[in-house]
């Protein structure tokens, strides 16, 4: 888990902000708190950013957990909701795992399912930041192309040779291969495979 690895814990429970913090620093995880949504939100300390989690009681005054977990999941897609409650309430547990919550624990809070809890969705953000940063690199080089360079990377990626692209296209062999050439230079391709798993990453291999 990075040393940068941030839990934000939003609960209006003084003795919740009190003991969580503590039990999970005594393990070396940072913990910041927060006593509703709107001071989460106006946080002084900068972006929120992954990795990190959010703790979040579903039942805060005012704007309670489950009214701001789709605002919140929009904002921060890479940084997971476990959510804390006071009741074992079977609607609102399948409504924030519905929405997407990572984890859902009852209050009081005990160590043995906090820790572990916490640190997997450490991981999960760290996971999901990573692929995020990979995407909008792909998503960089893709705006490189141009679009007929965008045509002969779905040709080729679809197994088609290079006089079989140009028959395609209207145009003349040796265009088509300058083309293909430029494709993988602007998507740091080695092989026709490389292009393949970009394709498929950017979802383009269903709008052939």
């Amino acid at each position: 888990m990075p040393d940068s690895a941030q839990v934000h814990l939003i609960d209006d429970d003084t003795t919740i902000r009190s003991a969580a913090p503590r039990l999970l620093r005594a393990v070396g995880i940072s913990c910041a708190d927060y006593p509703d949504i709107e001071t989460f939100l106006t946080n002084p300390s900068g972006p929120i950013v992954a990795p990190g989690c959010i703790l979040l009681d579903i039942g805060l005054p005012g704007r309670n957990g489950l009214d701001a977990q789709t605002s919140l999941t929009g904002l921060y897609p890479t940084v997971p909701i476990v959510f804390l409650t006071a009741r074992d309430d079977a609607h609102s547990s399948i409504r924030a795992l519905k929405g997407g919550a990572f984890d859902y624990l009852l209050k009081p809070i005990d160590a043995a399912l906090l820790i572990p809890s916490v640190r997997s969705a450490l991981s999960r953000s760290s996971e999901l930041a990573t692929r995020r940063q990979a995407a909008d690199q792909d998503a960089e080089l893709l705006a490189k192309l141009t679009p007929r360079e965008r045509e002969v990377l779905l040709l080729v990626t679809k197994g088609m040779l290079n006089k079989q692209v140009a028959d395609q296209l209207g145009t003349a062999e040796k265009t088509v291969k300058v083309q293909r050439a430029s494709v993988m230079l602007k998507l740091n391709a080695n092989s026709v495979a490389d292009l393949v798993r970009f394709v498929d990453r950017q979802g383009l291999s269903d709008k052939k």
